[in-house]
């Protein structure tokens, strides 16, 4: 496949690909959902978001270590489950769960940008801009790796330094007061349920790391850098959220973060540093919002590519022209501005969270299972992976099932009927003599 370029991403591009998906939903789109469910101490949820994260890194190292590719996750999962449903299905969830995080990206990227402005209603406006945003990543995607990896560290490296400006000067501001947010009468202390399932967001504001591995065979030196560029992705973002999270935590009372948690870092900045602080704020976002959804886009569009070559998803040109590559570009595209146009932020964030997890669970069992010896795997440390998105992800369900039991239904509903599509199609349609074993 000729758009895939062997040592094209230098460790550098590569954690800017990493840091330019993580930190631009992690922070602008799940902060308040995080306090909504964790209450005064939420900051420190995002380090044990990093603690499960960090986990889970492990296998996806051992992995690339042993079968760098451009696929990523979706050579991962052939290799443990030969071509069959399991790969195609899990490699589908992960692919779907990046598109919902696109959607996530694009809807902040409005909500931000609208706080600039006085508009009396932005039900409109916000799908609207994160539609557009979706159109210029297309854009900047058709150009090629260097262009992206150029421009997305660059986007990288200026927001990182933007939101830590932002955080030490807010926490200076307030004289360094590392406390909890007050709260308020109406808010009720949450259950350890609860503190367990606002993991999961925080879960999913790290899990950009796999457009890491989403790249593997075009990083340089790929067995040493994936390994590397993962783990000081992690770090960065870790360091960035906790600053951020605690800067929220000492500007406002809890309730107001909940309250504004769309645009809570906006929010924050106002009663500090002024309009000044919300128009730094948002141009920070902006920034964030951009590079992340073109390294997104650029990791999925070429996941889907390898899956469609090795006839593991259905695929039609509808009179396109150019490689498939291209093709599943516009696919993600799409899929990512519908859902942008159709959920709003909190709903979006759940889903993704719920597919991500399921996928990852797969991802760890196949190498307990299946892979251990091969990829010099620590059994240990891959059970304990495999459990705690396990305990996270029962958490997070049991929470959203008393809360809102349609994002629970459509994420079930969603996972069932990609995993029964795929078994279809695979015994009756063009990958029907890929089946090998699951």
């Amino acid at each position: 496949m000729s758009d895939y370029k062997k040592n094209s991403i230098t460790l550098i591009g590569a954690v800017g690909l990493g840091t330019g998906v993580m930190i631009s939903a992690g922070i602008f789109a799940l902060l308040g959902q995080v306090a909504a469910l964790a209450g005064n101490w939420f900051p420190l949820i995002f380090i044990a978001g990093a603690i499960v994260t960090a986990f889970s890194a492990y296998s996806y190292i051992k992995l690339s270590n042993e079968y760098p590719s451009a696929g990523g996750i979706g050579m991962f999962l052939m290799k443990e489950y030969g071509k069959g449903t399991i790969t195609a299905s899990a490699a589908l969830l992960m692919g779907f769960s990046m598109v919902i995080n696109q959607s996530l990206v694009a809807r902040t990227f409005g909500t931000y940008t609208l706080q600039l402005f006085d508009f009396g209603s932005t039900d409109f406006l916000v799908p609207a801009l994160g539609v557009g945003l979706l159109a210029f990543a297309f854009l900047v995607n058709i150009l090629g790796n260097k262009f992206i990896q150029t421009f997305t560290s660059i986007m990288s490296l200026l927001k990182i330094l933007g939101l830590t400006i932002l955080a030490i000067v807010g926490l200076w501001l307030v004289g360094f007061s590392f406390t909890p947010a007050t709260g308020g009468s109406d808010i009720a202390a949450p259950g350890a349920v609860s503190y367990i399932a606002s993991v999961a967001l925080t879960v999913l504001a790290f899990k950009g790391f796999t457009t890491i591995t989403n790249s593997g065979s075009e990083i340089v030196q790929p067995t040493k850098n994936v390994g590397r560029a993962i783990m000081i992705a992690i770090l960065i973002s870790l360091v960035v959220y906790v600053l951020l999270a605690w800067s929220v935590s000492s500007s406002l009372p809890l309730s107001r973060i909940i309250e504004a948690q769309d645009y809570a870092l906006a929010e924050a900045a106002r009663p500090v540093l002024g309009n000044y602080g919300v128009i730094f704020t948002v141009a920070i976002a902006i920034i964030a919002t951009v590079s992340g959804i073109i390294a997104s886009v650029f990791a999925v569009s070429r996941m889907l590519a390898m899956l469609t070559n090795m006839k593991l998803i259905p695929h039609k040109h509808f009179g396109m022209p150019g490689s498939i590559q291209k093709h599943t570009l516009v696919y993600t595209i799409v899929g990512a501005m519908a859902l942008t146009v159709l959920f709003d932020l909190s709903r979006i964030a759940s889903m993704g969270a719920i597919l991500y997890l399921v996928m990852d669970m797969i991802i760890h069992w196949g190498v307990l299972k299946r892979l251990k010896g091969k990829v010099k795997a620590n059994s240990a440390i891959v059970l304990t992976a495999f459990t705690l998105d396990g305990i996270v992800l029962a958490a997070f369900l049991w929470i959203k099932i008393t809360n809102d039991l349609l994002v629970v239904g459509v994420s079930a509903l969603f996972i069932l009927a990609t995993f029964a599509g795929e078994r279809w199609f695979l015994r009756n349609g063009v990958g029907g003599q890929m089946e090998h074993s699951d």
